[in-house]
């Protein structure tokens, strides 16, 4: 009780805390640069990843084309009259604008926010063109937003409108076909070769005759509009739409010709239906979670499909499009987490130097406060006082700056940094000051030096071997869980504190690697002196026990070691990154440029590919027949795959001349397939639908099936996942001739060549595609963070370099000038002084890259960057060895450059004090 009332709080000695910080200003200053600078990284990092996320969301749903449409679909009031016949509903109209509001109340006023004005779509079954050919379909749509439909200008004839009076009126089930008046466009018109007043030959599936009218031929106001995406036939004719080979076209109804579109079809062939289009810009990071649990609890209470009620059906992928954006953006978030983690464990190890070179300025000024009376709390007190201050000021100038450059600022990375920055000294100087007053002498028993060694390196395998244990963890944690959420409800997944571990992972593996080299060290610099003991050049023997005799300093290899192994680290991940994107690139185009061509311009395909491969700078040209969502069969289910039908040996030498990886099945296309009358086939399905020997069907429209058989797995074509590839000749052979719609050209003049072609097409250019990659939000952001933590780790190192020569110079030019006294030359004391220096850099020059090569190898499968890169497996890693070897020559360069200034720096000292410095 007595003892604890004579305790007393610190009493820091004011004039002695600003004397040190007046002597100390420059390495207080340099100690507060480094915080600021990692304080800045560290806080606008986050908040700029935030708004990327934001900007990644909005570019992921415009990608994704009409995937995240929100669509419901509703069944019609039965229209049965009473003398057992079908009744006209004049007001057809308004049903379907109640049935667009109804559906807009459902959505709920997060999800409504979210999306644009609905736009109702009522269309009519898919009938044949009987004019001679058996691939043009037909189909009337109406098309009605709270604005009313899409404006068009009638440059013939004029709207559809009723067939008869614009009233009730109830007519037979089996009487003759029921007229319906349509528009078409000029490019549907031209087409077919019609006018307004013609009537249009179609049969149903049944073949029984339909009675479409065209009443007039329109021109859209804007084509641009988004109605227009839901019909895209109303616009002009669409290849494939219904099949392989076939060609869409489309009449306009009205809301006066709708009751009449009804009638002429069976009562439940008419389907009506309301899509919402998500806005990209009314998107966020924050809300993408709560709109996806919506549509996913709106389509969990839709009507059955089988129900031909009015209730309500919804269908969307928008949930699915928004969870796969915020994956990308929590890798994207883990990644730059772990480069952060890299750059704060390199700026905990420089602070933790530069607290060591402070403590070595002060520790004779700390021995002699202590030997005047000084009680190490009131030390320490000071001590801390004057680092809390200046971490504490560092930081928040760095924050302030991170504020100005993002929208927001995170504090939490700079914790370690403000804890490294506030402890590590005066922990230092609080051990340097006991050490300068403690009384402890050395003992003379031999045995108990031993047991204070063997206790000292107990103490250090200990501390090696949790570091061990902790890399080992943090590896085996990052490649069985990864970084990625395991839960996708909530906000659990965000980066929570299961994930500490395994970012850890570099950083801690640099840090064994580190210390493996930190043991190895010294080793080689005894045997470098052992050699050096035995030749005639005292110069090297001078150099060699100079070397072994700091070999043992832990901090300045593990700065040196750790800034280089993580600076190759960054480097490596962006020129993965950069790759991954660049292949990317060409998984998607397929070439150097692509030419989607329209259904007017396919007949002359095979001309276009001519004039195409005539062009200059043009290598390869190849054709095929493209179509998405194919209608394939196998085994009585129906599937939706990318058909592809081309010359298998031309896209063979296509795939050979390109990036992407080689497809050596294809010659079995050529071969004869493996049963009578089967056609060979490659497929690819990502749920392992299609699978190498199943039996496919494709179906044709009044002839029988093509039997395929697929003898291979097919080669990725535009990035699609499910995809069928057969010989165009081999088909042709089975009934069924190819309508080329798609051109890929290679070679540096390719760009020029299809932007020239002169056809109506879209032009995909893999410059273009590989540019828009470049400029997303997420790829963009990670690059940049790459580069500017390879940047800064580089230059942590330099300034490691600096701080441990700076730490061991009194101490080695003491001895240099000594030996000056003896007869040593001044330019041989620097080469002495260099002998010094180099082992640990040169160390660090070389296994520093090599190490963060190892680590790449072994960390950049679990970091899933080919949710970034758009690739189908994740990218290998690129060394860029040119830059590593830029890292090594900067650090043998800077050391280089540190012997001459510090020589130049020691000529002011006198031989005379240094010889009396020891007395």
């Amino acid at each position: 009780m007595i003892r604890w009332l004579t305790r007393r709080w610190p009493a820091p000695h004011w004039p002695s805390v600003r004397g040190r910080a007046r002597a100390d200003a420059g390495p207080l200053l340099l100690t507060a640069a480094v915080i600021a600078a990692v304080a800045l990284l560290a806080g606008a990092v986050p908040a700029l990843l935030r708004a990327a996320a934001d900007d990644a969301v909005q570019d992921t749903v415009r990608r994704a084309g009409d995937d995240p449409d929100v669509l419901v679909y509703a069944g019609w009031e039965r229209d049965d009259g009473l003398n057992g016949g079908r009744v006209r509903t004049p007001r057809l109209a308004e049903d379907v604008d109640d049935f667009r509001g109804r559906a807009a109340d459902t959505l709920g006023p997060d999800l409504d926010a979210a999306l644009l004005p609905p736009v109702a779509v009522v269309d009519g079954p898919v009938l044949g063109i009987t004019d001679g050919s058996v691939l043009r379909t037909f189909r009337f749509t109406y098309l009605a937003a709270d604005t009313g439909g899409p404006d068009v200008t009638w440059i013939a004839g004029s709207a559809p409108g009723p067939a008869g009076p614009d009233e009730a009126v109830e007519i037979p089930y089996h009487g003759p076909p029921w007229p319906v008046q349509v528009g078409l466009s000029e490019a549907d018109a031209a087409a077919l070769n019609l006018g307004p007043g013609d009537r249009i030959p179609v049969k149903d599936g049944q073949g029984r005759d339909k009675d479409v009218r065209i009443s007039g031929i329109y021109r859209p106001t804007d084509s641009a509009d988004p109605a227009w995406s839901l019909a895209p036939a109303l616009l002009r004719p669409v290849p494939g739409a219904d099949g392989v080979g076939t060609t869409r076209f489309a009449g306009l109804l009205s809301r006066e010709s709708l009751p009449d579109a009804r009638l002429a079809v069976d009562e439940d062939q008419l389907r009506r239906s309301v899509r919402f289009a998500p806005d990209p810009g009314a998107l966020s990071w924050d809300t993408a979670a709560a709109l996806a649990g919506t549509v996913v609890e709106l389509k969990a209470t839709s009507g059955s499909s089988s129900d031909r009620d009015q209730s309500l059906k919804w269908e969307s992928r928008l949930d699915t499009v928004l969870r796969d954006a915020r994956t990308q953006v929590i890798a994207a978030s883990a990644q730059a987490a772990v480069l952060l983690a890299g750059v704060l464990t390199a700026t905990v190890l420089v602070l933790l130097l530069a607290a060591d070179l402070l403590v070595r300025r002060r520790t004779p000024a700390l021995g002699a406060a202590r030997h005047r009376g000084a009680a190490l709390p009131d030390l320490g007190a000071e001590l801390l006082i004057e680092s809390v201050v200046l971490t504490l000021s560092a930081a928040a100038a760095g924050l302030a700056l991170a504020r100005a450059a993002a929208a927001g600022v995170s504090w939490s990375w700079t914790v370690p940094v403000v804890l490294a920055g506030a402890v590590a000294g005066p922990a230092f100087g609080t051990l340097a000051a006991a050490r300068a007053s403690r009384d402890r002498r050395q003992p003379a028993n031999r045995a108990a030096r031993r047991w204070i060694r063997g206790t000292a390196q107990l103490r250090r395998t200990a501390l090696e071997a949790a570091v061990l244990i902790a890399a080992v963890a943090a590896f085996v944690a990052l490649h069985q869980r990864g970084l990625l959420p395991t839960a996708h409800d909530g906000d659990t997944d965000e980066l929570t504190g299961d994930l500490v571990l395994p970012m850890s992972a570099l950083a801690l593996g640099i840090l064994v690697g580190a210390l493996v080299l930190l043991r190895l060290l010294p080793l080689g610099v005894r045997l470098w002196l052992r050699q050096a003991l035995r030749s005639r050049r005292p110069l090297a023997v001078f150099g060699a026990a100079r070397a072994a005799a700091t070999a043992g300093r832990a901090l300045p290899l593990l700065v040196l070691v750790s800034a280089t192994a993580l600076a190759s680290f960054a480097l490596i991940l962006g020129a993965t990154v950069a790759r991954g994107l660049d292949d990317g690139a060409w998984r998607t185009v397929g070439a150097d440029a692509r030419l989607d061509l329209g259904a007017e311009a396919t007949a002359s395909t095979p001309a276009l590919a001519e004039r195409i491969a005539a062009a200059p700078g043009v290598g390869q040209v190849v054709v095929a027949q493209v179509t998405d969502s194919a209608r394939i069969f196998a085994d009585s289910t129906a599937l939706a795959p990318r058909l592809v039908i081309v010359d298998a040996a031309a896209f063979q030498r296509l795939l050979a001349a390109t990036p992407l990886p080689d497809a050596p099945a294809l010659a079995r296309l050529t071969a004869p397939g493996p049963g009578p009358g089967d056609v060979p086939a490659l497929v690819r399905s990502s749920d392992g639908s299609l699978r190498t020997g199943t039996r496919l069907q494709l179906p044709r429209d009044g002839a029988p099936a093509i039997r395929l058989a697929a003898v291979g797995t097919a080669p990725s074509v535009g990035g699609a996942s499910d995809i069928v590839i057969v010989d165009a000749a081999a088909l042709a052979d089975a009934g069924l001739s190819a309508v080329p719609n798609t051109v890929w050209v290679t070679g540096p003049g390719a760009a020029r060549a299809v932007s020239n072609s002169g056809v109506a097409a879209d032009v995909v250019l893999r410059a273009d595609v590989l540019r828009a990659q470049r400029a997303a939000p997420l790829s963009a952001g990670l690059l940049r963070l790459a580069w500017a933590s390879a940047a800064v780790l580089l230059a942590l190192g330099l300034l490691g370099l600096t701080l441990a020569a700076a730490a061991g110079a009194s101490e080695r030019w003491q001895t240099l000038t000594r030996l000056r006294t003896l007869g040593l030359r001044p330019r041989d004391a620097r080469w002495v002084a260099a002998g010094e220096l180099l082992p640990p850099v040169v160390v660090a020059a070389v296994c520093g890259p090599l190490l963060g090569a190892l680590l790449a190898h072994l960390t950049l499968g679990p970091l899933d960057l080919r949710l970034l890169t758009g690739q189908a497996a994740d990218p290998a890693a690129v060394l860029p060895w040119w830059m590593l070897g830029l890292v090594g020559v900067a650090l043998l360069a800077a050391a280089a450059t540190v012997v001459p200034v510090e020589s130049a720096l020691q000529r002011r000292d006198r031989l005379g004090e240094v010889l009396r410095a020891g007395e």
